[in-house]
């Protein structure tokens, strides 16, 4: 039976497994065939590239990462949380539906390493901003079970008694901006004192933040400590504004129908 199916693509079969031996026989022939497979496969990859201005969406409210939220992704890529939660939600009815609309380029355009993931041990985050209160995701942080008793995620408590280093945060912008995130020398400038400040609502520094982030950055005790900054705080500003940095996805796409 399989004979018969098979019998009309004897010629063929036959015919490239005579080519393919002969072109194996000849090293100009192989070597030929290799640079035309990879001519075609390097322009389906760059191709697109053409068309980025085209594609990528326009976003005239994105705002930039604020040094707290940029200093708290950072923390998030050193503990490996790209490693189990992905932040790009799929066109698919069913994420969706339980995350929101799903990710546009623009969202992304200033996130240096991308952090899209290909593995969901916990749930998306790329919506996450807004949706628990800073507490929750601090009692999350701490002891996940407590919260969540069927997680599986690592305790992170440590976070709370670690002092925030923001020393650093001047050439960490500056690095960015080496690589397209349009911060202002101000920005730069400023990094160390703004991160501190959007944790400190009660010091002068908090004004600069709103001044330089606009009036919408959120500015309060993360961490719900008031006499440092933490690595909680900057972790906690960072995972509340995911999502929130441009409304361009619920401009852009149909709302669902009650």
């Amino acid at each position: 039976m399989l004979r018969k199916i098979l019998s009309p693509f004897a010629r063929l079969f036959e015919f490239h497994a005579r080519t393919h031996y002969r072109t194996e026989r000849h090293s100009m022939a192989l070597t030929l065939g290799i640079i035309v497979a990879a001519g075609v496969g390097g322009f389906v990859e760059i191709a697109p590239l053409f068309t980025i201005d085209e594609t990528v969406e326009a976003a005239p409210d994105m705002r930039l990462y604020t040094p707290l939220e940029q200093a708290g992704r950072d923390i998030y890529i050193r503990e490996g949380c790209y490693a189990c939660h992905s932040q790009m939600i799929r066109t698919l009815q069913d994420e969706v539906d339980r995350y929101g609309p799903y990710s546009l380029a623009v969202e992304s355009q200033y996130d240096h390493p991308m952090l899209w993931g290909s593995k969901r041990t916990g749930p998306d985050l790329a919506r996450l901003g807004n949706k628990y209160s800073d507490d929750w995701h601090v009692r999350h942080l701490v002891d996940p079970r407590a919260v969540v008793p069927e997680s599986v995620m690592p305790q992170y408590a440590f976070l709370l008694d670690t002092t925030l280093e923001t020393e650093s945060l001047p050439d960490r912008l500056a690095a960015l901006r080496a690589v397209g995130v349009p911060y202002s020398d101000e920005q730069i400038a400023n990094a160390d004192a703004d991160a501190r400040g959007q944790a400190r609502p009660d010091t002068d520094a908090a004004d600069g933040v709103s001044e330089r982030y606009g009036d919408a950055t959120s500015v309060r005790h993360f961490d719900g400590q008031r006499d440092r900054v933490t690595e909680m705080d900057a972790l906690v500003a960072y995972l509340q504004i995911l999502g929130g940095l441009t409304d361009a996805a619920f401009a852009n796409q149909p709302l669902g129908e009650d």
